[in-house]
């Protein structure tokens, strides 16, 4: 059941209101972009636009800002999108992090609305426009002819982007919905890597499964995306010596994962896509900048 929310910011102070929905358009702005620092300039331009603005004249406060962070984090990813890529390997989005308890993964969400890795990989290759179709419609129930505006868009040619992109997100491995399933298969994973069990690494590998790497612009290394489960096994048996003592599961925007080192000093998050009980996906983020917000408590 929804949260009753303030429709205007007559009805309370404009910092209570904003205090309010301030998570909400974070995880508007994160699904969109993929990026918590991105997020967070994007919702702070969000507030600059909102003092700047006649806030009488607003009648409902959360889809004004939602609409605002929508168009702000659109011209941020269209900037993006024309950008030459210059980060090594592929690029993945920030991780977000919640570590284990004994009250199980349903109560340790970062944010509440926050999408998986998995998902944010597969958004990352549509067009701005379809993906924030798809994320304002199917994800934050947004009615069309409000994303129409945000794109210039008639409502049936948004209905038609979300379309496209709930097509290609379909076309991508889902998720095991059962998070202990997932832990299962995550854990005899790092299991089989500590021991240096080959064969046991095969078996919680799917044969396609697809292992990325995100090491960030300064990494001279070079490290291409690997497919097969055979070439992503022998790559964990050649690595894992070095690493695996530094590995522990967390969850990773809300599914099950591994953090390298520390949250104060990590050296890279691995998130896993386990369908099927298999692992399907892999992704490996090593960008420092892209780290860096784990210290921080969200």
């Amino acid at each position: 059941m929804s949260t009753p929310r303030p429709a205007s910011p007559g009805e309370h102070s404009l910092d209570a209101c904003w205090g309010y929905l301030r998570p909400h358009l974070i995880s508007v702005a994160y699904s969109m972009l993929g990026s918590m620092s991105e997020a967070e300039d994007a919702v702070q331009e969000a507030w600059f636009r909102l003092h700047r603005s006649h806030t009488g004249a607003i009648n409902d406060l959360r889809a004004w800002l939602t609409t605002v962070v929508g168009r702000i984090s659109l011209d941020m990813l269209r900037a993006r999108k024309a950008r030459p890529e210059d980060a090594v390997g592929s690029w993945l989005p920030e991780p977000l992090l919640t570590e284990p308890s004994a009250n199980g993964p349903e109560d340790q969400s970062v944010l509440a609305d926050s999408v998986g890795l998995a998902l944010l990989v597969v958004l990352e290759s549509l067009t701005p426009a379809e993906r924030l179709a798809f994320v304002l419609h199917d994800i934050f129930a947004m009615p069309f002819d409000e994303i129409g505006r945000i794109v210039d868009r008639t409502p049936e040619a948004a209905r038609q982007l979300a379309s496209r992109a709930r097509r290609r997100v379909r076309s991508a491995p889902q998720p095991d919905a059962d998070l202990t399933v997932q832990r299962r298969v995550v854990d005899a994973f790092l299991a089989a890597a500590r021991e240096g069990n080959f064969a046991a690494l095969l078996d919680v590998l799917d044969p396609g499964v697809v292992l990325r790497f995100d090491l960030g612009p300064d990494n001279p290394e070079f490290l291409p995306t690997l497919i097969g489960a055979e070439a992503v096994a022998r790559h964990i048996m050649r690595t894992a010596p070095r690493f695996i003592s530094l590995a522990h599961p967390v969850w990773v925007n809300g599914s099950a994962g591994a953090l390298f080192g520390t949250r104060d000093d990590p050296l890279s998050v691995l998130s896993f896509t386990v369908a099927g009980g298999r692992i399907a996906e892999l992704g490996m983020v090593s960008d420092p900048a892209k780290l860096r917000h784990l210290a921080v408590e969200l």
